[in-house]
């Protein structure tokens, strides 16, 4: 898929504009917004895409024959971060956010086979440096661990039975940026990329057992305001 490198580049290149601007010259809390500073707590509300990688294939339990590849879905919901300055630069953050995801399996020989839809809770906890935190323009890097909660699978198509979709930890990485609006608001841009691979199993009526591992590994954009305290 084409589709999550585009918003990559993208997201990128409105990241490095936005750093130019805002270090084009310096602002302070005269200037009418609140700094970043240590022991304040920062609280985002963003609105989120979750692109995952699909593809991956799909075997016979018995046998391990190839019998087609995944094809998942994307969400785009609310979510809610929750961050804390250590010192001026040094952040930490905790998002939580519910998507729900449509899974297919696109056979070899045409066709395809509903597997069902999942909702997925993947709370993610990042390490993060802040720069320019004095000015209006202030991105940052960050890097951290994600445990990604599998629940409420569901089968919609009778062919198939007991879906199941196993939990994931692996690792993220982050990059963003925060605009000062006025006060304590400021708008924020950001974006993740988590590794997750998720063992997901059913069976094909009568009795074929069917796996794949899914290595959905997500690219998480965001857009939303944050408030400082």
């Amino acid at each position: 898929m084409h589709r999550p490198a585009q918003m990559l580049r993208a997201a990128l290149g409105a990241a490095l504009i936005l750093t130019a601007v805002g270090s084009a010259g310096p602002a302070t809390a005269e200037e009418g917004f609140k700094t970043k500073a240590a022991g304040q707590f920062l609280v985002r509300l963003r609105a989120i895409g979750l692109i995952p990688n699909d593809g991956d294939p799909i075997k016979t339990e018995v046998g391990d024959v190839e019998v087609g590849r995944t094809q998942v879905s994307s969400d785009t919901v609310p979510e809610i971060d929750f961050s804390y300055f250590i010192t001026d630069n040094i952040a930490v953050e905790l998002i939580a956010a519910t998507t729900q995801h449509h899974v297919t399996a696109k056979l070899n020989g045409g066709g395809e086979i509903v597997m069902g839809d999942v909702q997925v809770l993947p709370p993610t906890l990042t390490a993060q440096y802040h720069f320019f935190t004095k000015e209006r323009v202030s991105p940052y890097l960050g890097a951290g661990i994600n445990y990604t909660i599998m629940f409420d699978e569901h089968g919609a198509n009778s062919a198939l039975s007991d879906v199941r979709f196993s939990n994931s930890v692996g690792p993220a990485l982050q990059a963003g940026v925060d605009v000062a609006i006025g006060g304590n608001w400021s708008l924020n841009f950001d974006i993740k990329k988590i590794w997750l691979a998720s063992d997901v199993k059913a069976t094909l009526r009568p009795a074929t057992g069917l796996k794949a591992t899914a290595d959905l590994d997500p690219l998480v954009v965001g857009v939303g305001v944050g408030y400082r305290f």
